[in-house]
């Protein structure tokens, strides 16, 4: 049974994507003042739009889990995990991920996005997070690890479990 789990934005998310879009507009006028409208102010236009533009495409929308496995969608592109790909799944605490720097991510504009850096634990992570918090925590074989943020975690973390088989990590020598 298919079961969808939607993004929420928090107001702190939501206060900074105004703030990001704002601050944009104003470097845009005036730049155009500055410059008087020449080819600097139209290239830095034409660069923040093309960036914002990507950054839009990966706003995570909702999460899906079904029998196949777990389906994190966003405005254009999808990422799934099946269920023999995952190794753990568990619930994660917000002081535990305080300590990741966005390495290519969006910080606050949508949500929290793309690939951070643990400083922790010195990984490269995937986060999916409409707001900073509620986090579970989707470790699949390779190691990699994928954060995502939900309203409802107890139930994905007790969903998920049901379908996920343990799985020798141990290395043989």
């Amino acid at each position: 049974m298919e079961k969808i789990y939607k993004y929420r934005l928090g107001k702190r998310v939501i206060y900074s994507s105004v703030l990001y879009i704002l601050l944009v507009a104003g470097l845009s006028v005036l730049l155009a003042f500055v410059y008087e409208g020449g080819y600097i102010s139209a290239w830095f236009i034409s660069l923040i739009l093309a960036v914002l533009a990507l950054m839009a495409l990966s706003i995570p929308r909702r999460v899906v889990v079904d029998e196949e496995g777990i389906e994190i969608q966003c405005i254009a592109e999808d990422t799934t995990l099946a269920y023999e790909d995952i190794a753990t799944i568990r619930k994660v605490e917000k002081r535990e991920m305080n300590a990741c720097l966005p390495i290519f991510g969006a910080v606050g504009f949508f949500g929290h996005y793309g690939r951070f850096l643990n400083l922790r634990t010195m990984e490269f992570v995937h986060i999916y997070a409409s707001r900073w918090g509620k986090f579970v925590e989707i470790t699949d074989i390779d190691g990699g690890k994928y954060y995502i943020s939900c309203e409802e975690r107890d139930d994905i973390v007790k969903r998920v479990g049901e379908f996920i088989k343990p799985h020798d990590t141990q290395e043989n020598i």
